[in-house]
């Protein structure tokens, strides 16, 4: 086992230790709750790493703890540099960080730079001041169009829906490319610049081992904000094209990236993964020259059907756009943001077997792996009554879109009834359904067929086989509905039957398959590793 202080002085070889990483997303409020107040804390997290260790990942990253309104469950920062009272306090943050490394598992969050909360000190300073004062340039206020100024500033929409603008009883707008209650920054002013910089060092200080970056295709704006084109895809998990959608991708958001590099390039062995929802793939590799992030997203296996022509399609295409870099792609099938990928697969049987396949596919390949807390479980989305549902987005679609609070229910650990051990209060801040007794961490344990064995003996396999070596792969001739790609270097070799009928088995010696096998067949709805 990997001790704090191994993880905290890097060597040439284990610098760059995310290139090969297992990711582990924590959604902090659904995770384990410590206190009995119903909702998921950082203690919760700390009591539950032997667990994680066990399941055999590389990294934590943590969504927003931060003090925080919670209008969007604390991607609305009021203060970047301190934990919310819900979650704990730095104290407890301290003492996660230090048990992970005990355990061998660094320690990632995220950073929002893209807005703040409209409860942030510097908002209600803004509000309180006058149009043009230092205060509102902090933010991109604007005067309306329209002679009494009554118009929007332009026709931008918010991600969450509803015009992207807020006009205040002095006449002025302000922008929010999300909630109204997270004002976007101006990435113009010097202010902004300095406070992230500070960011980044009080956490860095702290012993954190990296940073997600949320919206990390966002903070620049282009002068004089154009109007974006009508054909321009909205929502709140799309590919942006910066032709048609100016709110986006624009290239003074790279200087905001160096930034970030030149302050992580002063503590060894910290890195950065953005969240890069771009189409273009020329547009996406910039995010990743060597001066910029050590990491992005790519969200081309969470848009892909299971049908083995798109999902090669899908990898073909990561691998294509960071051809010109030195950046190894990443993959991930679900977050807090998506529809969960057992039931985008079909739900019940049919979505756990393909879910199955999928994260064998997924840890075959080379690269960074990003797994979301549950999906070891096979947890599917849930579909929760009106009266439960948080999500901003909700709201502002008019009660037409319901969000993502289905992907987000809290993690069942063990027992026979809600709350499945997440918290002492039988009242979760979503309701956790009693159907998941058959999902439990404790009851899969004890299973050697389960989807929580199955993650376990994939990742170790992963993590101690030398088939997985080997930054190329090559691509076998397959029969239709099926592919088979084999990891130059290494030797592993991954098949994938997508079809309605069983398929021959590639050669060579079955180190694990998603589930059981046919006498030299693939059944369908299945993936093998060989060697």
């Amino acid at each position: 086992m990997r001790r704090s202080a191994d993880l905290q002085t890097e060597t040439a070889e284990n610098s760059a230790w995310w290139r090969n990483a297992v990711f582990y997303q924590v959604y902090v409020r659904s995770f384990a709750d410590s206190d009995g107040d119903g909702v998921g804390d950082i203690d919760g997290i700390r009591a539950r790493l032997g667990y994680l260790e066990l399941l055999g990942v590389d990294a934590l990253w943590l969504t927003p703890f931060y003090r925080s309104p919670m209008a969007d469950h604390g991607y609305d920062v009021a203060d970047p540099r301190d934990v919310d009272p819900l979650f704990g306090d730095l104290a407890a943050f301290d003492r996660l960080v230090s048990e992970a490394h005990a355990c061998g598992i660094r320690v990632t969050i995220d950073l929002v730079p893209n807005h703040s909360s409209d409860q942030h000190p510097w908002f209600q300073q803004a509000l309180r001041a006058a149009p043009g004062s230092p205060e509102r340039d902090r933010y991109v206020f604007r005067p309306g169009r329209g002679p009494d100024g009554a118009q929007p500033p332009n026709n931008w929409t918010s991600i969450f829906g509803g015009p992207a603008w807020t006009r205040l009883p002095d006449g002025q707008w302000y922008l929010h490319l999300f909630a109204p209650q997270q004002p976007d920054l101006n990435w113009a002013n010097i202010d902004v610049w300095n406070d992230l910089e500070q960011t980044l060092r009080f956490w860095l200080d702290r012993g954190v081992d990296g940073f997600r970056i949320d919206v990390a295709h966002g903070m620049a704006k282009p002068d004089g904000l154009p109007d974006m084109d009508a054909r321009a895809d909205q929502g709140s998990a799309v590919l942006h094209d910066n032709r048609l959608d100016p709110r986006f991708d624009n290239d003074g958001v790279h200087d905001v990236h160096r930034m970030v590099r030149k302050v992580l390039d002063q503590y060894p062995g910290r890195m950065a993964v953005g969240e890069i929802w771009v189409k273009d793939d020329e547009r996406f590799a910039r995010y990743l020259r060597p001066d910029e992030l050590h990491l992005g997203f790519n969200f081309r296996l969470v848009e892909a059907a299971f049908n083995a022509e798109v999902i090669r399609e899908a990898i073909e295409h990561s691998v294509h756009a960071l051809a010109a870099t030195d950046t190894p792609p990443t993959w991930t099938l679900s977050n807090h943001d998506v529809v969960r990928h057992v039931s985008r697969y079909g739900d019940g049987p049919q979505g756990a077997r393909r879910a199955r396949a999928m994260m064998m596919v997924e840890l075959a390949l080379p690269g960074v792996a990003f797994l979301y807390n549950g999906e070891e479980l096979g947890l599917p989305n849930v579909d929760l009554p009106d009266w439960a549902l948080q999500d901003p987005i909700w709201e502002r679609s008019r009660h037409t879109e319901r969000g993502r609070d289905g992907c987000r229910v809290p993690m069942p650990w063990e027992g026979e009834t809600p709350p499945f051990g997440f918290s002492t209060r039988p009242e979760t801040w979503l309701p956790i359904p009693p159907e998941w007794a058959e999902l439990t961490a404790e009851r899969q344990l004890e299973d050697p067929e389960s989807m929580l064995s199955l993650y376990r003996q994939a990742l170790e396999l992963r993590k101690t086989t030398s088939a997985f070596s080997g930054t190329e792969i090559e691509w076998y001739g397959a029969p239709e509905g099926c592919f088979a790609f084999r990891r130059k270097g290494g030797g592993l070799i991954c098949a994938l039957n997508t079809s309605s009928v069983p398929v021959p088995l590639p050669p060579g010696e079955v180190l694990l398959s998603s589930g059981p096998l046919g006498v030299g067949e693939l059944p369908p709805d299945t993936a093998a590793w060989l060697h």
